[in-house]
Order: structure tokens, then C-alpha cells, then sequence
């Protein structure tokens, strides 16, 4: 079996984590930081907003099962891909909306799926894409934070909720 990866930012990393956990075909998804020029960053200095990293995910998926379409559409589902450097509260270059391409199909499929969504939000869309940079893997507490830490204040009240608009919004593709 092929695997592929995608590497994409939309905000908290802990967001999209948990509901890319519960798509299927998604095998391994790793929360983690690029686009910066700081190596081996730190959460603390990431949220400090001045190493250029954004927060991401990295997902290791079935193409078989999971096309990296799909995969795209689900992240315009959850994140807003017109507000600039913030989703929600989070402000700051590290929240941006951005696609990191691993060759030149995504980049193309990463360009009609941008031009498809400009039709269904009512703002420009200003997710980044640019060709994958230096990543490194976040601290071990921030992967499968949700999972771990449901109760939690910003689990509880922001990533709860994205993950409920995407269980009703796909319930024909999850893991379970």
C-alpha cells in the first residue's frame, strides 16, 4: 500500500489534528511547525510569533481510501480561509491559512480547489500555497491533544465544536 502526505496549516494545530484523526484513510497525523526560519522551534517561541512557522499538520494518508482533494475540502471546511494570520481568537502569522505542497500534482490540485472555494466563501480566500519547506515535529504533549485532553478550556469550546461540524458534515467518511 502507497501512502502519501499532506502538510497543511489552518489555525491551532490541536484543531485540525482532531478531525483529521477521524477522517478515513487518514493513517498518522502529526502536529508539528514550518514555513519559518527558526530551526528546531519550540511551542513558546512559535506562539511568540517572530520565527516565521506556522503551526501544522502533517497527514499520512491512503490515496486509495482518501484522495488529497477530499483532504482539501475537509480543511476549507474547518478553518476560515479568509481572515489573514488568525482563526477565531488565535492571531498571529503562526495561525495562518496555508498549504504546503510535497510535489507538483498537489501544487495543481491545491490551485483548483483554492479557485472552487473562491466560489463559496462570500471574502477572498488568503491561504498561502507554497512548496513544502523545513518542518519539525511538535513537542510530544501537543500530539493527539485533543484526544488526551477533551475537557480542557480551548479543547472544549473551539476544537469540540469543529470536530461536531465534521462528524454531521461527513459522516460517510469517518474512521469509525
Amino acid at each position: 500500500m502507497a501512502t502519501e502526505t499532506a502538510t497543511l496549516g489552518g489555525g491551532c494545530f490541536w484543531c485540525l489534528e482532531a478531525v483529521y484523526q477521524e477522517l478515513k484513510g487518514v493513517q498518522q497525523v502529526e502536529s508539528g511547525y514550518a514555513g519559518g526560519q527558526v530551526s528546531n522551534p519550540r511551542y513558546e517561541q512559535v506562539c511568540e510569533g517572530t520565527t516565521g512557522h506556522a503551526e501544522v499538520v502533517r497527514l499520512t494518508f491512503d490515496p486509495d481510501v482518501v484522495s488529497y482533494r477530499d483532504i482539501l475540502e475537509v480543511f476549507f471546511t474547518i478553518h476560515d480561509p479568509t481572515t489573514l494570520n488568525r482563526q477565531g481568537n488565535d492571531v498571529g502569522t503562526q495561525y495562518r491559512s496555508v498549504i504546503y505542497y510535497h510535489d507538483a500534482r498537489q501544487r495543481e490540485t491545491a490551485e483548483q480547489v483554492i479557485a472552487e472555494m473562491a466560489n463559496v466563501w462570500d471574502a477572498p480566500i488568503v491561504t498561502e500555497l507554497k512548496p513544502l519547506p523545513d518542518y519539525y515535529k511538535a513537542e510530544a504533549y501537543h500530539q493527539n491533544y485533543f484526544r488526551q485532553n477533551p475537557m480542557q478550556g480551548y479543547c472544549a469550546y473551539i476544537v469540540a465544536p469543529k470536530v461536531a461540524k465534521f462528524r454531521k458534515t461527513y459522516a460517510d467518511k469517518l474512521n469509525h
